[in-house]
C-alpha cells in the first residue's frame, strides 16, 4: 500500500509539471537544504518536496513589442502621418511615454533593454557580428551570465517565456545548429524561439530558426509567420496552464531594410507623399504638438545641408523618391496590422485585461543607409559600399528608376528609403539612426499599456527614460524582485530605474538623471536637462562624400534641453565650464561602463569590416 501511495504521489507531481501549473521546482535552480528524514527503510523515513516556483498572486501577463528603424514622427500615435491604429488604441488606453531613449543602433538597443544594463557593461557596445565586434569585455558581443535576461527572471519566477522575431546578440561563429546555444534565444531564459539571429533578412526568405535549429521558410512574410507562432504558443500555454502568466518578447523585422510588403499595403498610401519630405515635417510637427508628444514651444530643426529641398527635385526624382516612402508606410501599417492580431487575440481569450504591454516604436531612430538616392536591391548596395567607384547621384537614380516597379517586391532585398524621408520620419529631432550624439538617433516613441494598472488612460508621461529602464519597470509591476543569483550565478547590479514611480504621478519628477550614449565614434552624455555631443562623419553609411569631413575629438556641442528641445542651439561657447563637467563625466561613464577602448567607424572600416567583406568576395 505505501509503494501505491508513494507511485501515485510520484505520479500526480510529475503530472503537475508535465501540465505547466510549474515552470520548474525551486530545488533545481536555487536548492534548499533538504527538510526531510532519510531512514534506512521507507518506513522509517519522510518524504519532503521544494515549494514548486510560482508567479506572484494575479500576477499579469507581460508583451514586450519593440520595432526597428522607427523615427520619432513616423507613427500615428505620435503625430506622424502613417497610420497605426493597434498602436494608437494601445496609446489612448495607456501612456505615451515622449523622452523615452535607446542606444541609436539594434544590438546594444536590445542587449541594453533584455538585461536592463548599460548596453557596454553587458558586452555589446556594438554588434554580436564577428566584422563589429572586438576582443575586449565592452564589444566582444557576448551577453554574461551574470546579465540575467528578463526572460530568465521571468522564468525563474514561474513564467513561460516566448521571443518571436529578431534577436540580433547572438554571435556570428555560434549561429549555426552546431552551436554552442549559450547565447542563443533558448540559452538566454527563453522557452522557445521563432524568428532570425542577426540584425537583418528577407522577410520573404528569411534565415529563420526554431527554438535550436534553422528552419525553411513557408514563403510568407515573416511578420506573419511570426505573428501565428506568438498566437500558437500563449494558447498552447494557456490550454496546459490557465492560470500561469506567460511572457512574450514580440520583435519583428520590420521596420528594418528590406522594406518588402504586399502591394495592397503600400498602395494604401499611393499619392500620400507627394508633397515630399519637407511638407511632411511641417505637418508632423503640428500634429505633434496638437496630440502633446512635443512641447508646444519646439522648433523643427533646420533641413540636413545633405539633403535637397523637395522643391528642387526632377519630376522624376519625385516620383521615385514618393515610392520609396509609399511602401515603407504600407510595411509599417502591415506591421501594425499583424500586432493587432495578437493583441485581439489575447481580447477573445480573456487574457488582454491582466496584461502588461510595453511598445517600444523603434531600436533607434530613423534609418540613414538607404543613402541619398534610396536602396532597392543587393548589387546596388554592395555598389556604393564597396564597388571600385561611387556611383554618381545620376546614375543610382537611372537605376532606381529602372527598377521602381520592384520596390517593396520579394526582389527589393536591400529596400530602403532615402535620407530625406528619414529625417522626415525624426520629425522634429536631427541625424539619424547610428548618430548616439543626436535625438534624432536616441530619441523613440514609448507606449505602456496595462488595464489593470494604469488609470491615466491616454495620459502623456515626459520623465526622462532609457532602454535599460524597461526591465526593472517590468519588475516592479509584476511584483517580482531583481534576483541575487540565476542558476547559482551571482548577479551583477541592474543599471535602469523602474518608471513604476511615474505610472499613476504625471508630474513625478525624473529619477533616470544620468546616461551616456555611444555608437562607434558618435557619442553624448545627458544630466538634469544638460547634454553635451560629439558627432561622428559616417560616408560610408550615407554614401555621400559630403559627410566623410576629418573627425575633430574637440568639436563638442552643448544644449539645454529643457529649453531646446530640438537641439538647435549650441551652448559650447557661452558655458564652457558646463561643458567640461559634461565631458568628464562622459569619461567616468565610460570607464564605469567598460565602454573603453572608444572604437570607430574608421577603425571598423579599415581594420574589421571592408577586410573582411572582401575577404569573402575573395573565397566566392
Amino acid at each position: 500500500m505505501q509503494l501505491f501511495t508513494k507511485g501515485f504521489h510520484v505520479l500526480t507531481s510529475l503530472a503537475v509539471i508535465a501540465g505547466g501549473e510549474v515552470s520548474q521546482l525551486q530545488a533545481q535552480n536555487n536548492p534548499q537544504p533538504y527538510q526531510g528524514v532519510i531512514g534506512r527503510t521507507l518506513a522509517h523515513s519522510k518524504e519532503w518536496w521544494p515549494e514548486p516556483v510560482k508567479a506572484p498572486a494575479g500576477a499579469p501577463n507581460v508583451v514586450w513589442i519593440l520595432l526597428d528603424d522607427v523615427g520619432f514622427g513616423a507613427s500615428s500615435s505620435f503625430g506622424g502621418i502613417i497610420n497605426t491604429p493597434t498602436l494608437d488604441s494601445l496609446a489612448n488606453n495607456g501612456l505615451r511615454y515622449t523622452n523615452f531613449h535607446t542606444c541609436a543602433i539594434c544590438a546594444p538597443t536590445r542587449a541594453a533593454l533584455l538585461t536592463g544594463r548599460n548596453s557596454s557593461s553587458v558586452h555589446e557596445s556594438g554588434f554580436s557580428h564577428l566584422s563589429m565586434s572586438a576582443g575586449f569585455p565592452g564589444w566582444d558581443g557576448r551577453t554574461p551570465a551574470t546579465a540575467g535576461t528578463i526572460a530568465e527572471i521571468l522564468r525563474e519566477n514561474g513564467y513561460n517565456t516566448f521571443a518571436v522575431g529578431k534577436y540580433g546578440v547572438t554571435p556570428d561563429e555560434e549561429a549555426t545548429d552546431a552551436g554552442p546555444f549559450d547565447h542563443w534565444p533558448t540559452g538566454k531564459g527563453f522557452d522557445h524561439f521563432f524568428g532570425f539571429l542577426g540584425s537583418q533578412t528577407d522577410q520573404y526568405k528569411p534565415d529563420l530558426v526554431e527554438d535550436q535549429a534553422h528552419v525553411k521558410p513557408d514563403g510568407r512574410h515573416l511578420s506573419e509567420q511570426i505573428t501565428d507562432k506568438a498566437i500558437s504558443y500563449i494558447d498552447r500555454q494557456k490550454k496546459a496552464a490557465p492560470n500561469k502568466p506567460f511572457f512574450l518578447y514580440y520583435a519583428p523585422g520590420a521596420t528594418h531594410s528590406p522594406h518588402q510588403v504586399a502591394k495592397k499595403w503600400s498602395d494604401l498610401y499611393k499619392g500620400k507623399f507627394d508633397k515630399g519630405w519637407d511638407v511632411f515635417r511641417e505637418e508632423v510637427i503640428a500634429r505633434q504638438k496638437k496630440l502633446g508628444v512635443i512641447p508646444s514651444g519646439a522648433v523643427l530643426h533646420d533641413r540636413d545641408p545633405i539633403i535637397k529641398a523637395w522643391n528642387t527635385l526632377s519630376p522624376d526624382e519625385k516620383r521615385l523618391y514618393a515610392r520609396f516612402m509609399e511602401v515603407y508606410a504600407g510595411y509599417f501599417t502591415y506591421t501594425d496590422y499583424q500586432i493587432s492580431r495578437v493583441i485581439n487575440h489575447l481580447k477573445e481569450i480573456n487574457q488582454l485585461d491582466n496584461t502588461l504591454v510595453f511598445v517600444l516604436i523603434g531600436d533607434n531612430g530613423a534609418s540613414k543607409e538607404g543613402s541619398l538616392n534610396g536602396l532597392i536591391d543587393k548589387s546596388m548596395f554592395s555598389e556604393r559600399a564597396f564597388g571600385t567607384k561611387q556611383l554618381s547621384e545620376v546614375e543610382s537614380i537611372n537605376y532606381n528608376l529602372s527598377k521602381i516597379d520592384e520596390i517593396g517586391t520579394p526582389s527589393s532585398t536591400e529596400g530602403n528609403y532615402p535620407l530625406g524621408w528619414a529625417e522626415a520620419a525624426n520629425t522634429p529631432f536631427k541625424l539619424w539612426k547610428e548618430d548616439a550624439s543626436s535625438e534624432g538617433g536616441t530619441h523613440n516613441p514609448l507606449i505602456v499599456f496595462y488595464p489593470k494598472g494604469i488609470k491615466d488612460k491616454g495620459g502623456i508621461r515626459n520623465q526622462y527614460s532609457h532602454v535599460i529602464d524597461i526591465l526593472p519597470t517590468t519588475l516592479d509591476l509584476t511584483g517580482i524582485k531583481a534576483p541575487v543569483q540565476i542558476k547559482g550565478i551571482n548577479q551583477d547590479t541592474i543599471q535602469g530605474i523602474s518608471l513604476a514611480y511615474s505610472v499613476n504621478d504625471a508630474n513625478a519628477a525624473s529619477r533616470h538623471t544620468i546616461q551616456y550614449y555611444y555608437i562607434f565614434g558618435s557619442r553624448s552624455i545627458y544630466k538634469d536637462g544638460w547634454k553635451a555631443e560629439l558627432p561622428y562623419p559616417n560616408s560610408f553609411i550615407t554614401g555621400n562624400a559630403k559627410s566623410n569631413v576629418p573627425f575633430n575629438e574637440n568639436a563638442w556641442e552643448l544644449y539645454n534641453m529643457n529649453e531646446d528641445y530640438t537641439e538647435r542651439i549650441d551652448l559650447a561657447g557661452k558655458y564652457p565650464e558646463k561643458l567640461e563637467e559634461l565631458k568628464s563625466l562622459f569619461e567616468t561613464q565610460a570607464k564605469e561602463h567598460q565602454l573603453y577602448p572608444l572604437i570607430t567607424w574608421d577603425d571598423i572600416l579599415t581594420q574589421k569590416f571592408i577586410p573582411f567583406f572582401k575577404s569573402l568576395s575573395n573565397h566566392k
